[in-house]
């Protein structure tokens, strides 16, 4: 089992699994090469690194890291157009008093899945949303995507 961290990617082939803890605005983003059995996960923490003052750290933000991960499965062989992408996370964890809140996390998912309809990688899944953190787990031996949450309890995608 590999954990990814914050701000981090990381690529395995089956046996081997990717996991990441906390997602709360933040999303995790899989892509998944059924044939190969070869997988990606991201914990993007913003969507653009557009305004960024240093945007050297590609996996940090979602609009950088797809297309940098994509980049990472194709030195394993895995073709792009085989690529299905998973969704998980983007909270809205940030309150700013009682006008409003901080959108991290749905800005974050809409960016997700435009970069992916950009990138032509169909979005097959996605547990996104709420208000609650979660833990996932990609099982990199069929592309099954597990949840696990306080609020919620275990799910899979």
């Amino acid at each position: 089992m590999k954990l990814v961290k914050m701000a981090d990617c990381a690529v395995a082939k089956s046996p081997d699994n990717l996991k990441t803890m906390s997602l709360g605005s933040c999303v995790g983003i899989t892509l998944y090469d059924p044939s190969k059995k070869v997988g990606g996960l991201i914990h993007a923490m913003l969507p653009s690194s557009e305004n960024a003052r240093s945007a050297n750290n590609k996996a940090k933000f979602v609009d950088t890291s797809i297309p940098y991960l994509v980049d990472e499965l194709v030195k394993y062989g895995v073709a792009k157009r085989r690529l299905e992408a998973k969704l998980v996370g983007g909270a809205d964890m940030f309150s700013m008093g009682n006008n409003g809140t901080i959108n991290v996390g749905r800005n974050n998912v809409k960016k997700a899945k435009e970069v992916l309809s950009n990138l032509d990688i169909p979005l097959v899944a996605e547990e996104t949303g709420g208000n609650y953190g979660r833990t996932t787990t990609l099982d990199t031996s069929d592309g099954t995507v597990f949840i696990r949450s306080i609020k919620e309890g275990n799910s899979k995608i």
